[in-house]
């Protein structure tokens, strides 16, 4: 089995016109995307809550959490962002990906478009 990763875009809120670019690791398994806090505050995003959270391993972790919009291919959406410290793997979480419109296929290990529904 191996591991997806995925370029994509991240921007503030505030600035649409200025994007960092990462590589994150999908997955499928994380609630939240985890980016490395250092990459939020070049974009001047700025923490509005902290939550405790079960780190990879089982420690519990308090992380500080904000909203950043993500671009992948042609989609963008607004998704909570962990700010990732030094030792936490940046991570493309199920949240975004469902917001972007895309699922992780399990057989060629690359994201596909989904229908999105509004029910």
């Amino acid at each position: 089995m191996g591991f997806t990763n995925v370029k994509v875009k991240i921007y503030s809120p505030a600035n649409l016109t200025k994007a960092e670019e990462i590589e994150l690791l999908v997955d499928s398994g994380a609630l939240f995307t985890t980016v490395p806090r250092s990459l939020l505050k070049e974009l001047r995003l700025e923490p509005f809550s902290q939550r405790k959270l079960r780190a990879f391993g089982g420690a519990v972790v308090d992380r500080d959490i904000g909203v950043a919009v993500i671009e992948y291919e042609q989609a963008r959406a607004g998704v909570p962002v962990i700010f990732g410290e030094r030792e936490d793997i940046p991570i493309l979480g199920i949240t975004a990906l469902e917001s972007l419109g895309y699922q992780l296929d399990p057989i060629t290990k690359k994201l596909k478009p989904v229908e999105l529904l509004m029910v």
